[in-house]
């Protein structure tokens, strides 16, 4: 019982890229003993399908085909990947933001593979096959990350430190060379959904546009339809020359800390993470606390 309890709290204390990592480790494990010692698939009504009717009776999962994988080496290489990009990116924006762009690449990448599946002919594409795991988001982040800040690098190995954007030609010019060539083809254009999703995130925030502001907002009506309500009352405090004043100084603070952040972020974009000071460092990760 001491151990579930300690599973309880460490999962509780992960930060929420965390939870769905763990989230995902768990159910590949609990699908493969299933498919292993039961020949049963429990997972078959979230994978994608490629008939488009056939998702018409389950649109859920547009989303929940991403939380499944078909193989070791698919869910560690999603998941590794997701780690290190969520690591750069939550030390830098809004862990809300970072959802959007994750859960926006998973959507975009779905729909990527439900045009493919239904709009070529069918002697081109598999009729029967459906689409699981998280990699359309993790690409989405992937060319976010290498377009909003081409420079921010990557320790590889605790050698040698690689750019994203990098990293990004690479697994993008493998995933087209793939793709051409007839390997997986469905799988590759939710990769190609994904990529166009982060990228145009990444260019419409340089101009001030946060495309993903309207998702978080249905998410965030969605997820309060399972909050519970209080009982209690609020209580209205008559405002106070005091008051107006805080909130005046918060509102300069606020504006302060945003200004230093854009200040670093250029830096980043320009010379990468490493040409940080630490005073700088330090006050990314206290921003990526808060």
């Amino acid at each position: 019982m001491s151990t579930v309890n300690d599973l309880k709290y460490k999962f509780k204390n992960l930060d929420v890229f965390g939870k769905i990592i763990a989230i995902n480790v768990v159910i590949f494990f609990i699908s493969l003993v299933f498919k292993s010692l039961l020949r049963f698939n429990l997972f078959t009504y979230f994978e994608l399908p490629s008939g488009i009717m056939d998702f018409l009776f389950q649109p859920w999962s547009l989303i929940t085909y991403g939380f499944l994988h078909n193989g070791l080496f698919h869910v560690a290489f999603n998941m590794l990947f997701l780690y290190y990009l969520s690591q750069v990116t939550t030390n830098l924006f809004r862990s809300k933001m970072v959802l959007n762009i994750y859960f926006l690449g998973i959507i975009f990448g779905g729909l990527a593979y439900l045009a493919y599946s239904n709009l070529l002919p069918s002697s081109l594409v598999n009729s029967n096959g459906v689409l699981v795991g998280a990699s359309a988001g993790v690409s989405a982040l992937l060319l976010f990350v290498a377009a909003y800040m081409p420079n921010s690098e990557i320790r590889l190995f605790n050698m040698f430190n690689v750019k994203w954007k990098h990293v990004a030609m690479v697994i993008v010019g493998l995933d087209l060379f793939r793709m051409i060539s007839g390997m997986n083809q469905g799988g590759y254009v939710a990769h190609l959904g994904g990529y166009i999703l982060g990228y145009v995130y990444a260019t419409q925030l340089v101009k001030g546009s946060d495309i993903g502001t309207g998702f978080e907002r249905t998410m965030d009506k969605f997820m309060n339809l399972f909050k519970p309500k209080s009982n209690l009352k609020t209580v209205h405090k008559n405002k106070s020359k005091g008051s107006t004043v805080n909130k005046t100084k918060k509102s300069t603070n606020t504006l302060d800390k945003q200004k230093k952040i854009d200040i670093i972020l250029d830096k980043i974009s320009k010379s990468g993470y490493e040409s940080l000071t630490s005073e700088e460092k330090s006050f990314l990760f206290k921003i990526g606390k808060d």
